[in-house]
């Protein structure tokens, strides 16, 4: 942000000329950050969103995505990257002391993700198979490194459903649900059967070949009976997370209101 810039809006706000409302709203889109020549990091999207940006490694060189981390960390205590290989992560253990990575979620993060939560409510994420568990563990690391208390319960696909009603007790202590399943999709269906809350449903590319690369279990996700269910893109474990997060965080706002 130009010092200039923000001094005018200050001294407004100072005469009374702008109340301080609606300069919060200006400065929630004010300012970017612009690292060398190939990245501009909007700092204020928490303030925006409530969350912050968050790093898309693949197609960036361990170099650029340093240099981003070390930009964005001035401003967010939590940094994170996704689609990391481990390859790459241990050049960025070489640039950036105190680096944490998970690999089944294919994450790194300047935070543990066994963080206290900040945020009422439980996110439960389910995997159909274990060959789902990385788009899972990117959607439960993603959830936990938000804020948010996560509930893990993998492997209980409908080949054996009895494996997921002996554990109808976790479903019932979420408040929302990410149900990641590949093959022909059928899980969300079934869950979203039984439960009284949100369930997001997370298509993986896991699959014979007319699973199609994932857009099998997509449609049957899209073309579910069951009602309260919300789709997300093909491995998109992030973005359900992220989904997850605005559930739980406007239902927060609204019981305080």
């Amino acid at each position: 942000m130009e010092p200039e810039a923000l001094q005018s809006l200050l001294q407004a706000v100072a005469k009374g000329d702008i109340s301080p409302e609606n300069a919060f709203d200006k400065l929630k889109y004010f300012d970017f950050e612009p690292v060398e020549d190939f990245a501009r990091i909007d700092n204020h999207r928490q303030l925006r969103t409530g969350f912050p940006e968050v790093i898309w490694g693949p197609g960036k060189t361990p170099e650029q995505i340093a240099s981003i981390i070390n930009t964005m960390r001035r401003h967010h205590s939590v940094v994170m990257v996704t689609r990391i290989e481990p390859n790459v992560f241990i050049e960025l253990q070489e640039r950036i002391a105190g680096l944490y990575y998970y690999p089944e979620a294919r994450i790194c993060a300047t935070v543990p993700a066994a963080l206290e939560p900040r945020y009422p409510g439980a996110i439960a994420v389910i995997s159909a198979g274990t060959a789902d568990l990385p788009v899972a563990e990117e959607a439960a690391c993603t959830a936990a490194l938000c804020g948010f208390q996560v509930m893990r319960l993998w492997d209980v696909g409908v080949a054996g459903i009895h494996r997921l009603l002996s554990n109808r007790h976790l479903l019932s202590q979420a408040d929302v649900l990410i149900v990641v399943a590949g093959m022909e999709g059928a899980l969300p269906s079934v869950v979203a059967g039984m439960v009284d809350c949100p369930v997001i449903a997370v298509p993986t590319s896991i699959g014979y070949g007319a699973n199609f690369g994932g857009i099998a279990p997509l449609l049957t996700m899209l073309n579910s009976c069951a009602a309260g269910i919300g789709v997300v893109n093909i491995d998109n474990g992030f973005g359900a997370a992220i989904l997850a997060g605005q559930i739980l965080r406007t239902a927060s706002k609204l019981t305080q209101k």
